[in-house]
């Protein structure tokens, strides 16, 4: 899987800003798509600094309108495409509807700036039949505010980035393993009263 990553990686870095702005739109819109396109956007930041605020507009740019490819998918396909792509997992679709029900478009802004896989709410947008301007103006604020500070960052601290980044490796790496832990035990916890509730 970590050379098959690599490969893609190179595929897009050899196409440059296209490269970049076709990553960000298949991650947006294809479940299961390994390769985020932060990595890709580091990369290119830490290059070349002085583009680093264009690369991170062309990411969300590209993003968003994956996105919204994502959200058409929903839309027309409905409950049945999301079941087939995500093979039937109802239990997932509960959980994100019940986060739309109550957090509405900030779902979508969450999704778009945390590691939360954006592309399950893109889909499931359309499903709900979200307002399009609403999911489009959460999709822009959290994917713009997300690639933009990556770029702000590497573009101020690139150069003590490269010094320093095993042990900014190893610090993403804890965070992400805590946010994940913290997702996971909700969604259990959300599964475990949808199912109790099915039951009585």
């Amino acid at each position: 899987m970590h050379e098959i990553i690599l490969h893609i990686n190179q595929i897009f870095q050899s196409l440059g800003i296209q490269g970049l702005a076709i990553n960000a739109g298949i991650e947006s819109c294809l479940p299961g798509f390994p390769l985020p396109p932060d990595i890709l956007l580091s990369a290119m930041d830490l290059a070349n600094p002085k583009m680093a605020l264009v690369y991170a507009l062309i990411c969300t740019v590209g993003s968003v309108a994956g996105g919204s490819f994502g959200y058409l998918i929903g839309l027309f396909g409905g409950r049945p495409i999301f079941s087939t792509i995500f093979k039937k997992n109802h239990e997932k679709f509960e959980a994100v509807e019940k986060m739309y029900e109550e957090y509405g478009s900030f779902a979508v802004f969450f999704s778009a700036f945390t590691p939360i896989p954006y592309n399950i709410f893109t889909i499931a947008s359309g499903v709900l039949k979200m307002n399009f301007l609403k999911f489009l103006l959460a999709s822009l604020c959290g994917r713009g505010g997300r690639f933009f500070l990556v770029s702000l960052f590497l573009m101020f601290f690139g150069e003590t980035f490269k010094k320093y980044i095993n042990f900014f490796i190893i610090a993403l790496s804890i965070l992400l393993v805590v946010f994940f832990v913290i997702v996971y035990k909700k969604r259990h916890a959300l599964t475990n009263g949808t199912n109790k509730n099915k039951e009585e």
